[in-house]
């Protein structure tokens, strides 16, 4: 099954014909280069051993006969001279490139080395006669015999250099055989690489034009709608789990065109049951009676007031059906609430509003803070003993609007926060959470909704009350409604 399962893998297939091509193309290079490889280290031994002989043809035909010449005359002794050391070093270099040397090219060299030995033996002579005061005229004689042998040293150095020239031109010439026979046999692989490519391309498309045209097939109806459609199994192995994948991302298409369907309809269900929690009717029996009393009591002035702050009220929370309204409209709907809950609670609510005038002229999302408000006065200062102030405050920040109600009310346990921020995480709406309005968990749907944003509300809570803020996209009212105009 292994074997079957490999020989019909598209992978499988092109590293097959990978690793045959490689082989086919980089065998004869590895032996090319190896080859030059070789032929180029012998260039460069022979290059050396000949500079290095060169470079004793000096000290052997000068140097040695010149200081010999010294020593004779008197002009130098065999201390100050170093005539010794001189040779010796000659003849050792002699002896390491004899060792380096190929068996055929060594002769001369072997004959070098012994006629040194030689040149040694007449400046030892040299030496004992002047150790036993003979007359100079012998060691010229001897002086002689020695500029000869250093001339005949010479000659053999240069018969070596000549036979390493000679070997050079044999290599020279195996090398350039050796490189049209390697660029003979590079064509005739390159010529059958091509040939054995074309074949086998031609098979693996073959192999898997079919199972692509069937998934060509299948994507087409996935993409006009028809989530029904599903790709039958194939024997391509990398196709195999691409059709699963296919299939299995067209059952997820399918579950998820539903589901986007019922959130839409969830989403307009919460958009009505917001704008009814607005209604409140206790918020609204409560505001009445609050005006009845005062104009029983005669105070006429705080009537029109609560009048017309239930008005202004309503009337943008109404907004004649729009969802978007200017910020100065969302921010006199909360001082509209807020004057009417501070009748109400005097003694326990005291609020600031923080909305600067260069904000105003922006779009907002209706009914986004009165919910906050309201939730801050419900669950933080009614609850708490001597009350508190809320403060809502909004800026603009780095191209987004930033609002913030913060409370100094009763605050949330961290269990609270934490039982909060899952609900609101799971985004489920609901249309009241204890009493407190439409709450926090629709808000902070909605302005992920209508933002398009994975961010919603950010709720900090603590003995010293509790802080919700959130932050949106700054949008003029002609964003508003070309966006409106492209979704429409």
């Amino acid at each position: 099954m292994e074997k079957v399962k490999k020989e019909k893998s598209i992978l499988g297939k092109i590293s097959d014909m990978s690793h045959k091509l490689v082989i086919m193309l980089v065998i004869p290079i590895i032996l090319s280069l190896v080859l030059m490889l070789f032929y180029a280290r012998q260039y460069h031994n022979s290059i050396v051993r000949m500079e290095t002989i060169a470079s004793l043809k000096t000290q052997v035909a000068e140097d040695i006969p010149g200081a010999a010449w010294n020593i004779v005359s008197g002009r130098e002794t065999f201390a100050e001279n170093n005539l010794y050391v001189r040779i010796h070093d000659v003849e050792k270099t002699i002896e390491t490139i004899t060792e380096r040397t190929r068996p055929e090219n060594r002769l001369s060299l072997i004959v070098a080395s012994r006629t040194m030995q030689t040149l040694e033996n007449y400046v030892d002579r040299i030496r004992d006669n002047i150790e036993a005061d003979v007359p100079v005229v012998q060691n010229e004689e001897v002086l002689a015999e020695v500029r000869g042998v250093a001339a005949l040293v010479d000659s053999m150095l240069n018969d070596y250099i000549a036979q390493e020239i000679a070997s050079t031109a044999r290599m020279n010439t195996s090398l350039r055989v050796v490189i049209i026979l390697t660029a003979v046999l590079e064509g005739l692989v390159v010529i059958v690489a091509l040939w054995f490519r074309s074949r086998y391309t031609k098979a693996t498309a073959e192999f898997v034009r079919r199972p692509i045209e069937r998934l060509e097939e299948v994507a087409d109806k996935l993409a006009n709608g028809t989530f029904d459609a599903r790709l039958s199994d194939t024997d391509v192995t990398e196709l195999r789990n691409l059709t699963q994948q296919v299939n299995t991302m067209a059952d997820r298409l399918k579950s998820m065109m539903e589901k986007s369907a019922k959130d839409g309809r969830n989403l307009r269900k919460a958009e009505l049951r917001t704008l009814q929690a607005q209604i409140n009717p206790h918020f609204l029996y409560n505001t009445l009676d609050a005006i009845v009393w005062k104009a029983e009591a005669g105070d006429m002035e705080e009537v029109i007031h609560l009048t017309s702050a239930l008005s202004d009220f309503f009337r943008i929370s109404l907004s004649s059906g729009a969802d978007w309204i200017p910020i100065s409209q969302e921010k006199k709907h909360i001082e509209g609430y807020l004057k009417i809950q501070q009748t109400r609670y005097r003694d326990i609510m005291q609020y600031e509003i923080d909305i600067p005038d260069e904000i105003k002229d922006y779009y907002i999302l209706k009914l986004l803070l009165q919910p906050l408000v309201e939730n801050a006065l419900y669950h933080g200062l009614k609850i708490k003993r001597g009350g508190g102030v809320i403060k809502v405050s909004g800026k603009l920040s780095d191209g987004y609007l930033v609002f913030s109600v913060k409370d100094t009310g009763l605050g949330m346990t961290p269990e609270q926060l934490l039982a909060l921020n899952e609900r609101m995480k799971l985004g489920q709406p609901t249309v009241s959470e204890g009493g407190g309005g439409f709450g926090l968990v629709n808000v902070n749907l909605r302005i992920r909704l209508y933002y398009n944003q994975p961010e919603g509300l950010n709720i900090t809570s603590g003995p010293d009350g509790t802080e919700v803020s959130f932050r949106v996209p700054c949008r003029t009212r002609e964003e508003i409604y070309e966006n409106e105009s492209v979704s429409g």
